[in-house]
């Protein structure tokens, strides 16, 4: 059994279930309860939520919706977030390896010093995201829209970036 706890916007919410794949935030300004968060969570919806350091590694969380969401400092190695709509989220700090962000919706987001070591982010639209200090060693960028990104002081190596728009001026290494 899972058991995961998170804080949103003014109260607790645990869920505790065989397979947990979401973490449910309720928005006191809408008058959720935790009835509501639970329910949002089973729909594969966690917007403007505080996850920092959420533990979430290994998780399908295909199709999710996390804007506005904090997961900075967040474990996410190896999860599946393909389709995931993730525009203005805080991803600081996280950990992304290995991760399936095939088709993920970043925009806007902040993936400073973020793991995305060996990440599938092909197709991924980040453009606007600060990826600076982000290491994308070995990811699938292929087809990616970077558009208007800051990478500085990213890390690139051996990064696959075939088809990927990349931002005004940046020279591919």
């Amino acid at each position: 059994m899972s058991v995961i706890s998170t804080y949103c916007r003014g109260f607790g919410v645990v869920l505790a279930t065989a397979s947990v794949v979401m973490i449910g935030c309720s928005r006191p300004e809408t008058g959720g309860d935790a009835a509501n968060a639970i329910a949002q969570a089973q729909a594969g919806e966690c917007l403007d939520c505080d996850l920092l350091g959420a533990d979430l590694a290994g998780q399908s969380l295909k199709d999710a919706k996390f804007n506005r969401s904090n997961l900075s400092n967040a474990k996410l190695a190896g999860t599946d977030l393909s389709n995931a709509l993730m525009d203005s989220v805080d991803l600081q700090n996280a950990d992304l390896s290995n991760a399936n962000l095939t088709q993920a919706a970043l925009t806007t987001a902040n993936l400073t010093d973020a793991n995305l070591k060996g990440a599938d982010l092909s197709g991924a639209y980040l453009r606007g995201a600060n990826l600076s200090g982000t290491d994308f060693t070995d990811a699938n960028l292929t087809g990616a829209n970077l558009a208007s990104t800051n990478l500085e002081e990213a890390v690139l190596d051996g990064a696959t970036l075939e088809g990927a728009t990349l931002p005004e001026g940046f020279t591919a290494p």
